[in-house]
């Protein structure tokens, strides 16, 4: 099902349940009732359930973009650092030159192929790409510079394999949801709670006031929804992607 499908449904459900309830208790209210009669308290309380849910909404929203930012960012710097590798071995001899690319190209088109696709349905990262990772940390690491042109280059390539292996274990640990379920159960009983303190300033029938009640909770529907869909950064919605990559490996292209 789409995400936009889903989107929509769960806005059109929100205004559907919040009219119904509302049309629901209007017919089965005490005809001596006097909406106008809302206690004061009950106002004061609402408004700031409601600042109080909108902070927490907002610390929610913030942390899931964050997240999805730095997922970002562990790409950028892992293929950066790969591009580097890949220019830096220019030094060595072709036989070595030619071997080294050869693997980062092969690790790459892994991770922008079915290492991603896995990322994306799977919540994980291939046992195979670690292995073409550590094929190419031993490509490295076991060449013996054979002059002090290749000894001055040898250690930043250590270093760069060091830095593609730090931001590939960030990338793995950030495959998942960021919220824990925790704050899930904490967001939707807020929407729940911010939603019936509606009811209790008693709302009545008017054209006006369905459409408020329904927009309020319309709005609080897409909240979720973006929340929701920022919470996994390689799997829904505005994804990390794997464009850092092929960038820097265009003929990786196809």
């Amino acid at each position: 099902m789409s995400e936009w499908l889903v989107l929509t449904l769960a806005m059109a459900a929100a205004c559907a349940v919040v009219i119904m309830v509302t049309l629901v208790r209007q017919r089965t209210a005490a005809v001596d009732e006097d909406p106008s009669e809302t206690p004061d308290v009950i106002e004061y309380m609402t408004m700031w359930i409601g600042v109080v849910y909108a902070i927490v909404l907002g610390l929610a929203i913030a942390g899931v973009w964050e997240a999805r930012n730095a997922a970002q960012d562990h790409v950028q710097a892992e293929a950066q650092a790969l591009h580097e590798i890949s220019e830096r071995v220019r030094v060595y001899p072709p036989d070595v030159r030619d071997r080294i690319r050869a693997d980062v190209n092969v690790y790459v088109g892994q991770v922008v192929g079915p290492e991603w696709k896995a990322m994306a349905h799977q919540a994980k990262v291939t046992a195979r790409g670690e292995d073409l990772l550590q094929r190419i940390r031993q490509d490295v690491t076991d060449y013996k510079p054979r002059s002090d042109f290749e000894a001055q280059a040898y250690q930043p390539l250590v270093d760069q394999v060091t830095a593609a292996d730090t931001a590939r274990t960030a990338r793995a640990d950030s495959t998942g949801s960021t919220m824990p379920p925790v704050v899930w159960f904490g967001l939707i009983a807020g929407a729940v709670i911010t939603i019936g303190m509606v009811f209790a300033l008693q709302i009545r029938r008017t054209p006006r006031e369905l459409v408020l009640a329904g927009l309020f909770s319309a709005l609080i529907a897409f909240l979720l929804f973006l929340i929701w869909d920022f919470d996994a950064p390689y799997s829904r919605g505005i994804t990390a992607s794997s464009e850092p990559f092929l960038a820097l490996f265009p003929h990786l292209h196809g």
